[in-house]
């Protein structure tokens, strides 16, 4: 067993950790309340968008195909090759977060042949773990304190867009968290590019006047729903994250307290022992002064 000075130094580092992960749970919860409301007023804009967009595709092409024509609805007969947008956190001690992430991208780079795969990746974690594989990393963005903006949404959104068109790449993906609640986050694959133009369900037979032109418009529309869908992952992946994190250390903090608990019960043993054996020299001092 541990001296009483050893296990009293261990209680006490222990101590240390515990109050450290706990300030993190509280900076991440308060974090998580703001993220959380910013990814759940997002939904609804970019579901609706969507449906707009897949409505008005529809009944242009059906009129002057011009959704057929448009460069970012075109599915090409064969993907050779994918872009794929990974959006990862900068830091650690989040649990599976990060990890979780990565694996669902390496699963889907490795089905669509990983070294003809290009990638642009959001956070730091991601960076380091594909800066030493068999991939192309157009682009990287670290650091990002304060998370990932709509600047930055818009920014990629263009630069995909581009490649698209011009052929370079045959489907454009982001992998993300999906937030559902502070101990659910869902790693997802989206396709992003090419945007299906199927119609909406059940949708009125009217048809509108359009002002600018129907071509314009579509393709307002079409850049538009990129840098949404761009955002909003950003926006689900920062909620995630932080719940992630504030779930990742109250776990800490209370395996902490466990971890305390057990070493205050070996410090009592070891300090009942070093009574006992201390009264047991006592009493046999005594004996042998009798003898």
């Amino acid at each position: 067993m541990a001296s009483l000075k050893v296990i009293r130094k261990r209680i006490t580092s222990v101590k240390s950790t515990q109050k450290i992960t706990k300030a993190m749970k509280m900076v991440s919860a308060a974090k998580l309340r703001r993220a959380q409301d910013a990814a759940t007023a997002a939904r609804p804009y970019a579901d609706k968008l969507s449906e707009l967009l897949r409505s008005v595709a529809a009944r242009v092409g059906s009129t002057d195909g011009t959704a057929a024509g448009h460069p970012l609805l075109q599915a090409r007969a064969e993907e050779r090759s994918v872009h794929v947008l990974l959006v990862t956190g900068d830091r650690g001690l989040c649990g599976g977060y990060n990890a979780n992430l990565i694996r669902k991208a390496e699963v889907f780079l490795q089905e669509r042949g990983g070294e003809r795969a290009r990638m642009t990746l959001v956070g730091r974690r991601g960076f380091d773990y594909f800066k030493k594989r068999a991939v192309t990393i157009v682009d990287k963005h670290i650091n990002l304190f304060g998370g990932p903006t709509a600047e930055l949404a818009v920014s990629i959104g263009t630069q995909l867009a581009a490649e698209f068109a011009e052929g370079t790449v045959d489907g454009v993906y982001i992998v993300y968290s999906a937030f559902r609640s502070a101990l659910v986050q869902t790693p997802t694959l989206l396709q992003l590019l090419p945007i299906t133009a199927d119609a909406v369900a059940g949708e009125s037979s009217l048809d509108y006047l359009y002002e600018p032109s129907s071509a314009e418009l579509l393709d307002r529309l079409v850049r538009r729903y990129i840098t949404v869908q761009i955002h909003r992952a950003f926006l689900e992946a920062t909620a995630s994250e932080h719940g992630a994190r504030m779930t990742a250390m109250e776990s800490a903090t209370n395996n902490a307290a466990d971890m305390i608990n057990r070493l205050t019960l070996d410090m009592n043993r070891a300090r009942q022992a070093t009574i006992t054996k201390e009264l047991m020299e006592i009493v046999g001092g005594a004996e042998a002064l009798k003898g």
